[in-house]
This record gives C-alpha cells, structure tokens and sequence, in this order.
C-alpha cells in the first residue's frame, strides 16, 4: 500500500545512464543564475546562446511552407528534404543511395537512440571512441547494450588506432561507432585511420554508425572525409544535421542515411521505419529548411577560415592554452567547436576535473564540461565551446588561470608545511 512516505523509484535502466554535460554542474548553474549571478556557460555547443543566426534563407522557407506542415507527414520524413541529403551524398561520392534510405528525425540525438534500438539485443557490444559524445554510450547503455570504448589517446592527437580497435572486437560486437570531426577533441581523422577502421568493419560485418555533424567545420586545410566513401562491404550509417554547421539546433532536424550492403539490411532498414512510425514523424516545419540548406550558400565557410568568427575564437583558445602555466592543448583542434584541453599534472599533481569545474562554477561563474564526463580514463581534461567571441574567451582564460594558480598556491603551501614539519622532528 502507498503511504505519504513512499519514493516513485526511476527505471533500473537508467542506472548507468549518464549524460554529465547536461548533469549537476549544469543544474547548479542554473540555480546560481536564478539567485542573480551571470553565468558563462561554456558546456554545450549552442550557437544560438553566442549570438550566432540561422541563415535567413532557411528561416524563409520554413514561413512560407508552414501550410504544408501542420499535418503528419511520412515516417522518413518529408520527400524534398530526403531527396537534398540523397544529393549531397551523391555529390561527395556515396553511391546506391535513394531517398528511401534516408531517414528524417528530431535531431541526430534521436536517431542516434533509433538506429541502436532498431540493432542490439541484451548484451550485445558497440565500440565508442574515448573520449566520446556520451550519448552513444548513454543510447547503447538504454538499449540493453554495453559499450566498449577504444582510445582516442591524446598522445596520439585523439586519432585511434584501428588495430587497438581490432583487439577489443568479441563474438557480441555489433557495430562501430566514429565521430568524425571529433567531439569532443576537435580531431579530424586522416584517410588511411578511416580506411582502417571500414576494413575492419568489413572484416567483422559490423555496422558502421559514422557521426559527422561537424562535416564542414574544419579549419587550416584539414580534409573532412565522408565514412560512406570508403565503406562498401558492409552497413553503413552517415548521421548529420542543421543543428551545428547552420546553427539551427532548435529546429531538431537531422538525417540518418543508409549505404554500403544495405540489401543485406532489408529486416534492419524495416524495424527503422518501424521505430520510425511509433513516433508519427519528426517536427514537420523545420524539415522544409533542409532543401534550401544544403543546396543554398554554405555560410560556415565564412565562419572557419581566417578572419571568421569561429576561426578567431579557436585561435583565440590557442593563445591563452599557450600563455598558460597550467594548460596543454596539443594538438590544436582541426574540426568542430570545442576545445579538450588537458592540464599539466606537473605543475598540479592530482588535478581533479570534477572538482575543478565545480570550483570553477562557484568561485569564477564559468561552466565548462569535465573532461570524465565523455568515458575517459584520466582526470586532467576538460571541454568548452569555442563558440564565445574573444573577449569573452580571453577573460573566461584569465578566471581558469586564477583560479589554477590558486591551486599551485595552496599546494605549495601544504609542500612547505611538511617540510618545515619533517625538519623539527629531525
């Protein structure tokens, strides 16, 4: 019998559910921001809170086909929309692909949850790259998968290694998941990496689930190169969207687009559109910009070569990591727009993230992504957007380093006290 007392107790499936960058650090943020105090909040890649607009092109042609968007529309999603992704990959070199392979949904966060419903079974394994977008390790974690993480180490720039992946591959191993632009390293991964890995998917029959949300965000010269070119044997998934390149992440449109053996797939492709279904369709409006987007002027190349706000921004990070007693940012990121920037456990041994971004919230008002919160190993990295504009990098840089310093301070000081101590007692 309930009483008064009684808890309503979450599902167990969420026990190992974590998405940090939206966790307790981001909940505290709010809570001081409700008590007066301006927060910088440098956590999530939103291109709306910095200032930055979607193209008007695509706001117009929302309007002016709001009439044909207030019913339901095909599970997929609207034909237009599917039909400009299907060209965009043709015009990269995808090959064997229709708009009945292209999948229409409320953003790459919500295909990401269906391609991996539609594939696992209990205990089934994905590998995910460390450090990760948690929310493939999340959505494997949901879908009574388990999620294997292979090492981006920064040592190697945060590019894997396909024979570390090799070795982590079992008879439960389902599929492979690469983030190409990286996030949240920023790392834009060479030909011969990317072929490694589509062999090795080939090899195994594993799915290939390629996240490339940040395509056309690269910068000084580095080649964006697309998963479906070189993957042919086996399934291949290419996710992407609005949200980041046209910064348009409240409108939820992204796109799953199927390649590779996808005859081999009929019973997988089938179970997509059923999942599809049970959620009617996804936002209606918002597809109709997709067409004009892809196929209009492709704005972010004003924003990441020099002179170019995002361009600016990173270089900006560049110099104050570089400044910095305490910061390491090697190598700088080529794509995307974050920053994973590691501490010096030299000059501060112990360094905690966790700990660190939550001082960082109290003492500074700034909010950045530790960097545990993405399935690493180690506890000296942590994430921020280079979305800000300089000034307000530069004195975000200026509050990390105080309060860095004020690390070494502290610790110096604890140094002397037991040396002065040890020196007594001989």
């Amino acid at each position: 019998m309930m009483t008064p007392d009684t808890l309503i107790r979450p599902s167990d499936s969420l026990r190992h559910v974590r998405y940090e960058i939206r966790g307790r650090l981001a909940r505290r943020a709010h809570e001081l921001e409700r008590q007066g105090y301006e927060i910088v909040s440098l956590n999530i890649g939103n291109p709306a809170a910095f200032g930055f607009r979607t193209p008007e092109t695509m706001r117009l042609a929302m309007i002016e086909n709001m009439a044909e968007a207030e019913g339901y529309c095909h599970q997929k999603g609207i034909f237009p929309a599917r039909e400009a992704v299907v060209m965009q990959q043709q015009a990269r070199g995808v090959t064997g692909v229709t708009a009945e392979e292209v999948f229409i949904g409320n953003g790459v966060s919500e295909l990401i949850n269906l391609v991996l419903r539609a594939l696992l079974n209990d205990g089934d394994e994905v590998l995910v790259p460390s450090p990760d977008y948690p929310l493939w390790t999340a959505a494997t974690t949901l879908n009574s998968g388990r999620a294997v993480h292979y090492p981006c180490r920064p040592e190697n720039g945060f590019v894997p290694d396909p024979q570390e992946v090799a070795r982590l591959i079992t008879a439960r191993t389902r599929a492979l998941v690469v983030i190409n632009p990286n996030n949240p390293t920023g790392a834009v991964y060479p030909r011969a990496v990317l072929e490694g890995l589509a062999r090795l998917a080939e090899r195994h029959n594993l799915v290939v689930f390629s996240d490339e949300i940040y395509d056309q965000m690269v910068y000084d010269g580095a080649e964006f190169i697309p998963m479906a070119t070189l993957v042919h044997d086996t399934l291949c998934a290419t996710l992407s969207g609005l949200s980041k390149i046209y910064r348009a992440c409240g409108y939820r449109v992204g796109w799953a687009v199927f390649s590779g053996r996808t005859h081999a797939a009929t019973d997988y492709l089938n179970a997509m559109d059923l999942l599809s279904s049970l959620r009617l369709c996804s936002n209606a409006p918002a597809q109709w910009a997709v067409q004009t987007a892809l196929g209009g002027y492709q704005s972010i190349r004003d924003l990441v070569t020099p002179g170019g706000r995002l361009y600016e921004s990173r270089r900006a990070i560049q110099t104050a990591v570089t400044g910095s007693r305490f910061l390491r940012l090697t190598p700088a990121p080529r794509g995307a727009m974050y920053a994973f920037i590691g501490v010096d456990e030299g000059e501060l041994p112990g360094f905690d993230d966790q700990q660190f971004a939550l001082d960082l919230l109290e003492q500074k008002h700034v909010l950045v992504a530790p960097g545990v919160s993405f399935n690493v190993p180690y506890r000296n990295h942590f994430r921020v957007t280079t979305l800000p504009d300089n000034a307000t990098l530069n004195e975000v840089f200026g509050r990390i380093e105080d309060l860095l310093a004020g690390y070494a301070s502290t610790q110096a000081a604890a140094g002397h006290t037991v040396v002065e101590a040890t020196t007594r007692f001989k």
